[in-house]
Order: C-alpha cells, then sequence, then structure tokens
C-alpha cells in the first residue's frame, strides 16, 4: 500500500489557502510539492526586472528561452523558488508581480513553457501540485482533485497576514482589488481559465483552520489510494 503514489491536483482563486495547504498535504504524505503559482510568478519577475517586454513576442520568446525555474527545499522543509539559480522567494511575492501575474501567465507562450515543466515534475506520480488549472489541464488525470475557494474579505486577510510575515507591506484596500482583479482576469482568460474540474471535490476554506484543510485533503488522498 505505501508504494502507491497518486497525483494531487488542489485548484482555486488567488488567496484561497491553496499554496499552504497542498505544502503541508504533501509533507504529510512523503509527496513532492509543486507551486505552479510560483512558476507564474517567477516568470513575471523576470520580465518586470530585466528589459524586456512581455507584451513583445520577439522579447518574449526570447526571455522565456534563457528562464529556468526550480523549486528546492530551504530550512524547515520550506519549498523555495529559484530563477535561473537565484532565490527569488521574497522577490515574487511583492505587490508589482501580484499585479501582473495574471497578464503575464495568460500568454500561451508562457503557459506552453510552464505547463511542460509542470508535466515532467509529476511524471512519478507522488505529487500535490496547486493553481488554478491543474486538474483541468496539466494533471486532468489527477487521481485526486479538490477545488479549494474561501470569501474574498477572508482571502484578504489572508493575503495581507502573509505579506507581512514576508517583510512586505500593502494595504488592505490594495490586496482586495488585486484579488478581485485577478478573479477576473483568471476566470476570464481564453487559455485554460480558473474552473472547477468535473471530478474535482469542492472544498470551501472560509471557516477552516489550516489544519481543518489539510486533514480533509489528505484523508480524500488515503480513500483515493485505498481504492487504487
Amino acid at each position: 500500500m505505501k508504494d502507491k503514489k497518486i497525483t494531487i491536483a488542489i485548484d482555486g482563486p488567488s488567496g484561497s489557502g491553496k499554496s499552504t495547504t497542498a505544502k503541508i498535504v504533501a509533507r504529510k504524505l512523503g509527496y513532492r510539492y509543486i507551486d505552479s503559482g510560483a512558476m507564474y510568478r517567477a516568470v513575471t519577475w523576470y520580465f518586470l526586472s530585466s528589459a524586456l517586454n512581455w507584451k513583445s513576442a520577439e522579447q518574449l520568446d526570447q526571455g522565456l528561452s534563457k528562464i529556468d525555474i526550480d523549486i528546492r527545499l530551504g530550512q524547515n522543509d520550506e519549498p523555495m523558488t529559484y530563477l535561473n539559480g537565484v532565490l527569488v522567494e521574497r522577490q515574487i511575492r511583492s505587490m508589482p508581480v501580484s499585479d501582473n501575474v495574471s497578464e503575464v501567465s495568460s500568454l500561451p507562450e508562457v503557459r506552453k513553457a510552464m505547463v511542460d515543466q509542470q508535466r515532467k515534475m509529476g511524471q512519478e506520480k507522488g505529487v500535490v501540485m496547486d493553481g488554478r488549472d491543474i486538474g483541468t489541464n496539466v494533471f486532468p488525470d489527477a487521481e485526486l482533485k479538490i477545488y479549494l475557494v474561501a470569501d474574498t474579505e477572508v482571502r484578504t486577510k489572508r493575503r495581507l497576514k502573509e505579506l507581512h510575515e514576508r517583510g512586505v507591506e500593502a494595504s488592505l484596500d490594495e490586496i482586495r482589488r488585486n484579488i478581485e482583479m485577478r478573479d477576473r482576469e483568471d476566470s476570464s482568460r481564453v487559455l485554460n481559465p480558473l474552473r472547477k474540474a468535473g471530478d474535482a471535490i469542492d472544498l470551501d476554506s472560509s471557516n477552516l483552520s489550516i489544519q481543518e484543510q489539510v486533514n480533509f485533503v489528505v484523508e480524500k488522498a488515503q480513500e483515493t489510494i485505498h481504492r487504487k
């Protein structure tokens, strides 16, 4: 039974608790955690911090050809995002990145490049990945799919707390506007929009603790593994 491994896809809007839940679930199951959102943030940061413009087809292709993203475990087994060998975890959580990541991640060239990398990472199963199109596009055959949502005000307060813990200054109104904007952009984009997979399990985390969210997903994972 221990040798049986599955792929777990956790999708949902910004600030719903996907990454935190997915990280802990992966740790409890001994699985690899892949933060797809961090990968798109790293691409966004690369273009913001370079002289390249993602709105230019030529410069977009030029930039993507130079981007190498890796997610490594840091202190306390926390996943850290590296861009071309440089730790960028703090930079990719900044508000300028948050304000532009939906636009960058909606570009077909960017999505193809990142999805190719994500699929390679998950070939051996034993993976927990969170994002917006993991269960619908990246891993449509994932054995367990969770669609995690939460009230907008709850998500806003969570994101503010997360940013402050990382030493990033932002206001409640600024974050709320960013979350509402990203919800619209992520749900309305033409290519692989945010939506619930037909076989995904709903989980509303508005009134749940992180531990309760984790327990729910781990229980569903164990049930799925036992059925294999």
